[in-house]
């Protein structure tokens, strides 16, 4: 009995050492908290919009939260947001604009100005909020207020996102938008759209539009 029970701990060393091993190498539990030495030597990830979401050709807005990181800078490196005037405040530089530029063309404009204080700046230009983009859901809907605008979304999901109420008019609903600084009044009939009929209703939303569920 006693050699079955030597073998047994013998055995169960073996099989929890590799998962000690694991945990001492990557500094995590299994629970997925991470360790405070892992999370001093990694970078945090943006919470609000991955990276990975914004495209190349994306236009920073007022009120977009940009991670701004100069390598081997670290009193560089902020986050902040856009201000209404469309311009952010840095380190050294002072005020810079960013509303109508894309991040890679923010990062060009940091790294020419740091240049007249640091020899080969490196900079890393994020969005991690599209806070510029929105648009409004209001009326007969569960999810009402404003609703981040995603790449290319149309008017039938920014609705299956926002869900309706039990006493929503599902074939009166409209846009409301502004062109040329005059309103304009675009009719969605749901009930419709869902059948394939009047695909033209289902038009792809801009910043700033409303939508409108009776």
């Amino acid at each position: 009995m006693k050699t079955v029970a030597k073998c047994t701990v013998l055995l169960l060393a073996g099989t929890l050492a590799p998962v000690a091993f694991v945990q001492g190498a990557f500094g995590q539990r299994t629970s997925g908290q991470t360790s405070e030495q892992t999370r001093n030597n990694m970078p945090a990830l943006p919470r609000s919009v991955p990276a990975s979401a914004v495209g190349y050709d994306y236009v920073i807005g007022a009120d977009d939260t940009l991670h701004i990181s100069v390598w081997k800078e670290p009193d560089l490196t902020v986050s902040l947001p856009v201000r209404p005037d469309g311009k952010i405040s840095l380190p050294l530089l002072n005020d810079v604009s960013a509303a109508g530029l894309t991040p890679m063309q923010l990062k060009t404009s940091i790294t020419d100005k740091l240049k007249m204080y640091i020899a080969d700046p490196r900079v890393t230009v994020i969005v991690t909020a599209m806070n510029s983009r929105r648009i409004f859901v209001t009326g007969e809907v569960v999810h009402t207020g404003a609703m981040p605008l995603l790449p290319n979304m149309t008017m039938l999901q920014a609705l299956s996102a926002a869900g309706f109420t039990q006493f929503a008019n599902l074939k009166n609903i409209y846009l409301l938008r502004t062109e040329n600084g005059r309103h304009v009044k675009l009719p969605f009939n749901y009930k419709e759209v869902v059948k394939g009929n009047h695909p033209e209703q289902n038009i792809m939303l801009k910043p700033g539009d409303t939508v409108v569920v009776p």
